[in-house]
């Protein structure tokens, strides 16, 4: 299946790691890079991919934003968040934000096909692992509403 995706982070070593990530797919065509959620929102529109790998923490506009923007168009491009954060509430605000899928980047090489096939086919994906914290793991991970304001999640879910 022949499929063109955007990857959008502002930090080229990640580009080259997706792309490193998607060479296993070889009828897949990188058709454009941005590097904040505005110059998302405008490649999206211009180049109607058919998916969409999205960081969140970015500067102009953050990644949760420009997948509101880009949900708010009806393009069919479907939006995978591809993060590091482990927020707890995160995959809500994804949903909430009309994204279609979420990924850490710690678990890229695992995850980041198997979202992009299931998500273009028409399903959601968000972790492998459902983006379940453990209660044990959410004590550690807690960054509490520092992190929620820089997300801009709502801090009822934070």
């Amino acid at each position: 299946m022949s499929l063109k995706i955007l990857i959008v982070d502002d930090h080229e070593v990640v580009h080259q790691g997706i792309k490193m990530i998607l060479r296993s797919r070889p009828e897949w065509h990188i058709c454009g890079q941005a590097e904040n959620g505005a110059e998302a929102v405008h490649l999206a529109q211009e180049l109607s991919p058919d998916a969409i790998v999205m960081d969140i923490t970015m500067p102009v506009m953050n990644g949760l934003e420009a997948t509101r923007q880009i949900a708010k168009l009806g393009l069919s491009s479907k939006v995978i968040v591809f993060t590091m954060h482990e927020a707890p509430g995160l995959a809500d605000s994804v949903r909430g934000a009309g994204g279609h899928g979420l990924v850490l980047k710690s678990r890229a090489a695992v995850d980041l096909i198997n979202a992009i096939e299931t998500t273009v086919g028409g399903g959601t994906y968000f972790n492998s692992d459902g983006s379940k914290v453990a209660p044990a793991e959410k004590k550690k991970r807690e960054s509490g509403p520092l992190l929620c304001r820089a997300l801009q999640i709502v801090p009822s879910v934070c």
